[in-house]
């Protein structure tokens, strides 16, 4: 038995409900009770859009506990409806708001020997003139508020507009249209989902356009007039948007004022804590997206606001509070998320290129298209797959992937290949499972191991889809796709020579160069890297296009219609 003999949690669902039973099951005899302001001490949160939309039918199928379950099995003291409002460290108890089913409410101090903060993270409210005034605005983050966002869409809701573009957000606006309300998604980055990379992004957009949503970056809501029958969102560059219904997904902010006043040491609004999630004040612990991580990669210091992480640390920090001496350290999370949007599946694990830029990082960014499976079985679609891996010796520190299939598998290796610190090379050997509907011979992770070891060694020199400004400008562009493929367009400029050709007409290529470096590309980067063996091979300056037009087209999206043009005749 530790010396906590009563062990106080605020907060439930994922990291403090995970604490609380962990805790039980290490020690039989503690008190442990779980405060929560709210009416639900665990609920499915990643399941809100989804009951929204229909897809999960009935809202207690959301609880994934209720408190006299949590009794009957864990012997838990669970309270609901129990405000922490104030933390008296020197005396070791807590101010608690209890509300009565009547609505009428009182304080109550209850001690602790152990404190945990799971408080989780509110919904950010940015300073639009009339946001509070608007009675049609909503927020996503309860049960609560799934069940009256599902109310107005059943109600006849004809036009919604949700404020932000990530997870929830474009989960939000996904559903509301498949229920047939006219749907405009805004976002304030370029591009959708902004944790991703622009060309991940991109085909998201495109789905969601499908889906007939109407979606807006780069551009802010500054106004929301309020109406007798609507409200107008007015955007930043103007446009007016009629809306019976708005979605607030903005980001969260850590919940945390009430401990910060307290004297629990915070950064930017998250609390500090070690490795053992001890913050800074004696015999308290914090866990959830309401704590401050250090990226893995990058070494930035974050809040990281996923279930997984949260529920994770929280048995961790039972095993603190309950048995420090065996206790394992709580890993640095790597931020492994993944989205389905329509037909597609977005995911993501470790540092973007943004953050990897912004950290300084030298890196290089590798672009791959397989098959989720053997192209010669049946349904096989791509997986889209960007992985940056470290300059010089090729550590990865990052990837992505949005496919129909498949891409959940593949991040998921990747995630694993991150924390175990293993290099690009390294994945050359992973032992896949491999039958034809499931797989490659070569998984498409193999196949980042070979190109990566391949750019790592020197055998392949690539450009990226990022850099057509220059290389329009100071490069001869060789595009080796067949003449067929030409016609869907190509790189202003282009000199055509289908890679089959092109060992008899090197000749071509030479005159054609006038000193400049020959920059190739093809479909995907797979005929555009055979062609740069040739070329290097017959002393050229070459480097082959990471990912090929697939990925040039992402990176370029709307602009793909002025920057591309159709293929010359033939002289």
């Amino acid at each position: 038995m530790s010396e906590a003999k009563r062990l106080v949690v605020v907060g439930g669902v994922a990291g403090g409900m995970s604490c609380a039973a962990r805790a039980r099951r290490l020690d039989e005899n503690a008190h442990i009770i779980v405060l929560e302001r709210g009416q639900h001490v665990s609920f499915a949160n990643c399941g809100l859009p989804y009951y929204v939309g229909g897809e999960i039918a009935d809202s207690d199928d959301l609880l994934v506990q209720t408190p006299t379950k949590l009794r009957e099995s864990l012997n838990l003291d669970v309270r609901p409806s129990h405000e922490v409002i104030g933390l008296d460290l020197a005396a070791r108890q807590v101010s608690v708001r209890i509300t009565a089913a009547d609505g009428g409410a009182r304080v109550e101090q209850i001690g602790y020997d152990a404190l945990v903060l799971s408080p989780g993270a509110l919904a950010f409210r940015p300073p639009i003139q009339g946001l509070e005034q608007s009675t049609r605005v909503h927020t996503l983050r309860s049960v609560p508020d799934a069940i009256r966002l599902r109310e107005l869409a059943e109600a006849g809701a004809q036009r919604a507009v949700v404020l932000g573009a990530g997870f929830i957000g474009v989960e939000a606006a996904e559903v509301l249209a498949q229920r047939g309300i006219s749907t405009t998604l805004v976002e304030f980055a370029a591009h959708v989902l902004p944790p991703l990379d622009e060309e991940v992004a991109w085909p998201v957009t495109q789905q969601l356009r499908r889906l007939g949503i109407d979606v807006r970056t780069s551009v802010t809501a500054d106004q929301i007039l309020a109406g007798a029958q609507s409200d107008t969102v007015v955007l930043s560059d103007g446009t007016r948007l009629e809306a019976d219904l708005i979605v607030l997904s903005v980001g969260v902010r850590p919940d945390t004022a009430v401990f910060e006043q307290a004297g629990v040491a915070c950064e930017r609004g998250a609390i500090v804590v070690d490795e053992h999630g001890r913050t800074s004040a004696e015999a308290v612990w914090a866990v959830g997206d309401a704590t401050l991580s250090t990226d893995p990669v990058t070494g930035v210091r974050r809040p990281v606001a996923l279930a997984g992480p949260a529920n994770r640390a929280g048995r961790l920090v039972a095993d603190h509070v309950m048995r420090p001496e065996t206790a394992r350290p709580i890993a640095a999370p790597l931020g492994t998320a993944i989205v389905r949007v329509g037909e597609l599946a977005a995911a993501m694990t470790g540092a973007n290129r943004a953050s990897l830029e912004q950290a300084g990082v030298a890196f290089h960014t590798l672009h791959l298209h397989p098959n989720q499976h053997a192209g010669y079985f049946p349904g096989a679609t791509p997986v889209h797959l960007v992985v940056h891996v470290r300059a010089g010796d090729g550590l990865l520190l990052g990837a992505q992937a949005v496919g129909e299939q498949g891409v959940d598998k593949r991040i998921d290796v990747l995630a694993t290949a991150l924390r175990a610190g293993m290099h690009v090379a390294d994945l050359i050997d992973l032992d896949l499972a491999y039958a034809p509907p499931y797989g490659q011979a070569k998984d498409p992770i193999n196949l980042v191991g070979m190109v990566g070891s391949n750019v790592l060694d020197g055998t392949l020199a690539l450009w990226q889809a990022r850099e057509l400004d220059h290389v329009l400008h100071h490069c001869l562009i060789l595009d080796v796709r067949t003449d067929q493929e030409l016609t869907a367009g190509t790189v202003p400029g282009a000199l055509h020579i289908p890679h089959t050709q092109l060992r008899s007409r090197l000749d071509e290529v030479a005159q054609a160069t006038e000193g400049r470096p020959v920059r190739v590309l093809c479909a995907s980067g797979v005929r555009s890297a055979l062609a740069h063996r040739m070329l290097v091979q017959a002393g050229f300056d070459s480097a082959s296009l990471s990912g090929g037009m697939h990925t040039l087209r992402a990176v370029v999206g709307d602009r793909a219609g002025e920057l591309l043009t159709a293929p010359q005749a033939p002289a």
